[in-house]
């Protein structure tokens, strides 16, 4: 009963800091996402947490979200079509029970599942996207917490994306470590059009979605994402808020809440 009255205070609390932070910040973006505009949202019809990674096929929507009162992962699948849950997968590996953003490419989902605090551990592990068999895992000395994958390639952001390790899984697993060129801290990613595409927040009210080319390791294009209430589409944290990012072409969805969850789509007019 008491943690309930915690959860449910703090809840109260988080609402009134978002209603309070768009009104105390007015050189903020407001708006959800910068040349964007909302397109629909779909109902996810099935048991969430706290959200964490989105990525879509044809005819699938996967989410990984974190249970923290049970200390549990999970990679859910849902119909794309109807919304409804289809399976799940526990991905709790001893104390690394958090994963983060994920990706697919070439029938793998990659998920890194990490421990709850920074310069910890965590493992990347490869899920065929058919069965929901993980093929492999890869052990990385540090927390991981959110992976683009593009053929041999993945790119996976540490705590707050301050370092980005690229892996090359045709090269003995021969992994790059750089800076972030973003100051966002990065939650989920994506290649898209030979860009990294990042999404995650610059503080508690206000994100940035980010191209970036990964020759230069500059970023070539940004917008901006901003609060709306308790949804927070690139938000960080909170009761209410998740970190599910995916894209295709000018299409961007977000999952911003925790469950129960809906997928919001946005169009993008640049």
């Amino acid at each position: 009963m008491i943690r309930k009255i915690i959860r449910s205070g703090l809840t109260t609390v988080f609402l009134v800091l978002s209603t309070l932070s768009i009104a105390a910040a007015p050189e903020q973006m407001n708006g959800a996402i910068e040349h964007a505009r909302l397109a629909g949202t779909q109902q996810l019809d099935g048991e969430l947490f706290h959200v964490q990674g989105l990525e879509l096929a044809s005819n699938r929507i996967w989410v990984t979200s974190v249970d923290h009162d049970n200390r549990r992962g999970y990679i859910h699948e849902f119909d794309r079509a109807t919304g409804k849950l289809l399976r799940r997968l526990e991905l709790t590996d001893g104390d690394r029970y958090h994963p983060g953003g994920i990706s697919i490419s070439g029938g793998s989902i990659w998920v890194p599942v990490a421990e709850l605090r920074p310069d910890s551990s965590a493992v990347l592990v490869e899920i065929d996207a058919n069965s929901l068999l993980v093929r492999r895992k890869i052990p990385v000395a540090d927390h991981l917490g959110c992976v683009a994958a593009s053929g041999n390639t993945l790119v996976a952001g540490n705590w707050d994306s301050r370092k980005l390790y690229i892996i090359d899984l045709a090269d003995k697993l021969a992994i790059r470590i750089v800076p972030n060129p973003s100051e966002t801290h990065f939650q989920d990613m994506k290649f898209a059009d030979g860009h990294l595409v990042g999404g995650g927040n610059l503080d508690l009210w206000s994100g940035t979605l980010d191209w970036i080319d990964m020759a230069s390791m500059k970023v070539v294009r940004t917008l901006q994402a901003g609060a709306v209430g308790p949804v927070r589409p690139f938000g960080r944290g909170g009761p209410l808020t998740g970190e599910g990012m995916a894209i295709e072409g000018r299409d961007l969805y977000v999952v911003p809440e925790d469950g129960p969850s809906r997928l919001f789509h946005f169009s993008l007019d640049v």
